[in-house]
């Protein structure tokens, strides 16, 4: 099974979203999935595990993640105490630098999480009561739709991004613990398929490095990122694929053949079932 996208139905011209203390059983909850959009979610109550990219993390009251576009991740509320939140996303072109030439970026969150691949923020008191505010004000404004209330969700949005730019200030910000939920071997094996990526890696290499049986290794894998191996290792292929797409002037080949496909058409093949279009179609929409 692939990875779900996430579709967004909104209005090309006001590329946002928010679902508003939203809770979830885990039946409910979206499979595996990835999508173009960023996202925050904010944790009111309740607990659960996240896996986002290559960690599990506790949710507790408080949290906050930063998800960037293309990011794998799934939800896993408890059963007894689900988890209530605020889940905000928004493409990256909506809060662009308004001058030409400016360095300032509200992306620079998103982009500090996918780096340090720490992606959980343990919310200080001050800023939890301010970002609840925050998306109180953007709620009302969305179910309100008064003049201008584009432009209020906006700057709502910008006053949460440039108060979590100043809270994940890495000297502000000590690394968060991911959860210790899984066996180590596992979380060693998440590390180890990011760094082989483009390898010769697979279920039989993996499960024999781990020194555990293919079969063992597959109902763990499951159980802690919601998908196989296979699934797993070619989604994040293409996710880098696209990255190559967007930052270089190589051609399809070549990146397919990079990201450790056999062939073009089946490098054609997967791009679309997990992004929607063709490589060549994305790298149309890009330029």
């Amino acid at each position: 099974m692939e990875p779900f996208r996430k579709p967004f139905h909104s209005d090309a011209t006001f590329p946002f979203d928010m679902v508003y203390k939203d809770t979830k059983q885990s039946q409910e909850e979206l499979p595996h999935h990835l999508h173009d959009w960023c996202e925050l979610i904010y944790v009111y109550r309740g607990t659960g595990k996240f896996f986002i990219d290559q960690k599990l993390y506790d949710m507790h009251p408080g949290d906050l993640f930063i998800i960037p576009e293309d990011t794998i991740h799934r939800a896993f509320p408890d059963r007894v105490r689900p988890v209530t939140s605020t889940a905000i996303f928004f493409d990256p072109s909506f809060v662009r630098p308004s001058y030409i030439g400016d360095t300032f970026t509200y992306l620079h969150p998103f982009r500090e999480s996918k780096r340090r691949k720490s992606y959980k923020l343990i919310c200080p008191p001050a800023f939890r009561n301010d970002l609840e505010q925050h998306m109180q004000q953007i709620q009302r404004e969305m179910l309100d739709k008064r003049s201008g209330y584009r432009h209020a969700v906006t700057l709502h949005l910008q006053y949460i991004l440039f108060g979590l730019i100043r809270e994940t200030d890495p000297e502000h910000q000590p690394e968060p613990a991911s959860s210790d939920y899984g066996p180590l071997w596992m979380q060693q094996t998440l590390r180890d398929i990011d760094g082989h990526l483009f390898g010769d890696i697979g279920l039989a290499s993996l499960s024999r490095q781990a020194a555990v049986s293919a079969a063992h290794f597959s109902r763990v894998f499951k159980q802690l990122t919601g998908m196989n191996v296979t699934t797993y290792i070619t989604t994040k292929r293409i996710i880098q694929a696209k990255e190559l797409l967007r930052q270089t002037d190589s051609n399809v080949s070549s990146i397919a053949v990079l990201c450790g496909f056999e062939s073009l058409p089946h490098f054609y093949r997967v791009f679309k079932k997990i992004t929607g279009v063709t490589p060549a179609a994305y790298k149309r929409q890009i330029l």
